[in-house]
């Protein structure tokens, strides 16, 4: 691949980097788009790297105000994940956010840059949100056809196995672990053909045994300290993200 002078990360939670924070830092996060930028750079330093993702958007959010920057920061890369604050949300229409999404994904090629779109996890191997399985699995095909028909590359979330080992998850059951994050930038750079150490495939130490009473006190845990939240803030129509700024909104060098 030609040489990447600026990349920009486009998203939600996923993409900011929930929950992977640097070290001495509770509220300002790595993840996997970070630690990309980390192996970009090592290949051609002096690399800029804006990145606008803001927990918890939609994708027309996204699309409305994180794109249109993107635009202006004429990228060689982009990498573009939203859609999963949509399928969690009833009455979600696959379909019509397909329509949003390809219109974006046009705009980002028209700059001339490589654009990287992701579709969603398998619900079925986290265990959780299954009920959106079938919506989640039709959103995927269309964001595969628009990659087709845009010339994009895919990173296929779905069929990631690896990641239905509960290590890769924070305790929130939602967002990645460090070590999550960690392997999603091994597997994206291998997606786009940056050479890095390390093997995302590799395989988990064997998991310490936790009893039942261990685990329905984790159970708990995770009702009250997230999910309880997380209903409150849908039933007064607010998110995770209001009021909250991109943390990297300029194409800066690392």
């Amino acid at each position: 691949m030609g040489r990447i002078r600026t990349y920009v990360a486009l998203g939600d939670s996923f993409t900011e980097g929930l929950n992977d924070p640097y070290p001495g830092e509770r509220d300002r996060f790595r993840g996997w788009a970070d630690r990309l930028a980390e192996h970009l750079d090592a290949r051609d330093p002096g690399l800029r790297y804006a990145n606008l993702a803001v927990r918890g958007k939609l994708v027309r959010q996204i699309v409305d105000d994180q794109v249109p920057r993107a635009v202006e920061l004429s990228p060689d890369l982009v990498t573009f994940c939203g859609g999963g604050n949509d399928m969690l949300r009833p009455g979600a229409d696959p379909d019509a956010l397909a329509v949003v999404f390809d219109d974006a994904v046009r705009r980002l090629r028209a700059t001339g840059a490589r654009v990287v779109v992701f579709t969603g996890f398998d619900p079925r191997g986290l265990n959780t949100a299954t009920r959106i399985r079938g919506r989640a699995a039709t959103f995927n095909m269309h964001l595969r056809a628009i990659a087709d028909r845009r010339d994009c590359d895919v990173v296929d979330l779905w069929s990631l196995r690896v990641f239905n080992d509960r290590r890769a998850w924070f305790e929130d059951r939602l967002h990645l672990s460090p070590e999550g994050h960690r392997r999603m930038a091994l597997r994206v750079a291998e997606v786009i053909g940056v050479p890095v150490q390390g093997d995302w495939r590799e395989p988990w130490p064997p998991p310490s045994p936790a009893g039942w009473l261990t685990s329905r006190r984790a159970d708990l845990h995770w009702a009250r300290a997230y999910l309880l939240p997380w209903i409150g803030r849908r039933a007064t129509g607010r998110s995770s993200g209001d009021g909250r700024d991109p943390k990297r909104p300029n194409a800066l060098p690392l």
